[in-house]
């Protein structure tokens, strides 16, 4: 697990993103360091309400580029004017983008004796703790042991209390969704996935992060659970990592590129559309530039709808921290050219949605007087003077797709035919 130290800059809706980081990364087991210098990562959420608080954003940046080992650079300035920062040493991305980039890689980590938490709409249901892999990068292994999985009906009864408690968001998470099971000698992820879906009220259920070789060995299993229930979000979140087999070995990694693309082909055969969410690990220390290469061609080929781009560091403790690393600057050329190409992908999906109509689900307030919903493949959707119109988290609202800003769309609720006149 990571320290961090995140200052923020501009207004409310800025303090209250720096918020949401900060608990989630607390509740993947990072904790907060007593100043820039003793942290593993420091966070910049900066603002660009007028050119000097540019000046100022900038300059704090570049001191924090000489006081950290790593910088992250997120806000307002960061998505409206992120090649401000090209000559500063660090990562440019969405404020929700924040927690996945700071795990450099990790799986995210479950507290033991972890208990479902709703959080306003949002139910989060723990699973089981620990995975069944040995990431050669990964620290969080030291922390949580192999998988540890209650019995299916355990986590039915729990995903229950949460839906009577108003869960309309049951988020499954765990280290690793994919191995649930294994210990007892199974593989039960889409039997849970199926029960939960059984029980009564309307909810919908996203799977949180699986690893792609425990996927793969479901994968037909867990598609047909998918296609046959409009409760799941057609989403799912698998980590490639990296294009080339020679850097999954030495990530001991388990997959390899075949297989995340089985996996891919077998949803794309079962579901009309969903959400590939991945992970990429830019500069790893065996990684060469034909290894690069790869990455950003399977990025190409698959398309994934979201993705986290990660520039390699170190973690104390691990078999990847005794490798002879690359150099900051290559590490920062080839996370730039995929994050270029990320977003172009990113963006011509939401372009896509301009002009269709999804029911979106509504789990949060957004800025202002917006809510964030998302559709039936999890993709947000933000609906603009959501008081004026009633909308709240927890409800379903149909919407038309009236236009998108890269990573998210816009969303205009269709308005309900009036009943026809009686006939005199």
């Amino acid at each position: 697990m990571a320290s961090y130290h995140i200052e923020t800059y501009g207004c409310t809706a800025n303090r209250g993103e720096s918020r949401e980081i900060e608990r989630r990364l607390r509740d993947g087991g990072h904790h907060p360091a007593d100043g820039p210098k003793a942290a593993d990562v420091a966070i910049l959420n900066t603002c660009t309400v007028v050119e000097k608080t540019e000046t100022n954003m900038l300059r704090r940046a570049r001191e924090l580029e000489d006081e950290t080992a790593d910088l992250v650079v997120t806000g307002c300035m960061a998505l409206a004017q992120g090649e401000q920062f090209a000559d500063v040493d660090a990562r440019v991305c969405g404020w929700d983008e924040v927690p996945e980039v700071v795990r450099n890689g990790e799986c995210p980590t479950t507290a033991p004796g972890a208990e479902p938490i709703l959080d306003g709409v949002i139910g989060i249901l723990p699973i089981a703790r620990g995975c069944m892999s040995n990431c050669s990068y990964c620290i969080t292994k030291h922390a949580t042991g192999k998988i540890d999985s209650p019995p299916i009906e355990e986590n039915v009864e729990k995903a229950r209390a949460l839906v009577h408690a108003g869960a309309k968001e049951i988020r499954v998470t765990g280290q690793d969704t994919g191995v649930y099971g294994w210990d007892k000698g199974e593989r039960v992820l889409h039997e849970l996935l199926d029960r939960i879906c059984d029980i009564e009220g309307d909810f919908r259920v996203r799977v949180g992060m699986a690893n792609p070789k425990g996927v793969h060995g479901i994968r037909e299993e867990l598609a047909e659970v998918f296609a046959a229930n409009e409760k799941l979000y057609d989403f799912l979140h698998i980590p490639v990592q990296s294009g080339s087999n020679d850097v999954l070995g030495a990530m001991r990694r388990q997959h390899q590129v075949s297989e995340f693309r089985e996996v891919v082909e077998t949803f794309d055969d079962h579901l009309d559309h969903w959400t590939l969410a991945t992970d990429f690990i830019v500069g790893f220390p065996t990684e060469t530039d034909a290894d690069h290469e790869q990455s950003m061609d399977l990025l190409r080929e698959t398309t994934p709808e979201k993705i986290n781009v990660t520039r390699f560091s170190k973690r104390p403790g691990t078999d990847a921290a005794d490798m002879k690393g690359l150099g900051g600057t290559l590490k920062k050329e080839r996370s730039s050219a995929m994050t270029d190409l990320k977003m172009d992908v990113v963006e011509d999906a939401y372009r896509s949605m301009v002009g269709e109509q999804h029911e979106v689900l509504v789990v949060e307030q957004g800025t202002g007087d917006s809510v964030k919903a998302y559709d039936e493949a999890y993709r947000q959707v933000i609906i603009r003077e959501a008081d004026e119109r009633g909308i709240e988290p927890g409800d379903f609202v149909e919407v038309v797709v009236t236009s998108q800003n890269t990573v998210y769309a816009f969303g205009e609720p269709v308005r309900a035919e009036a009943d026809p006149a009686p006939a005199a």
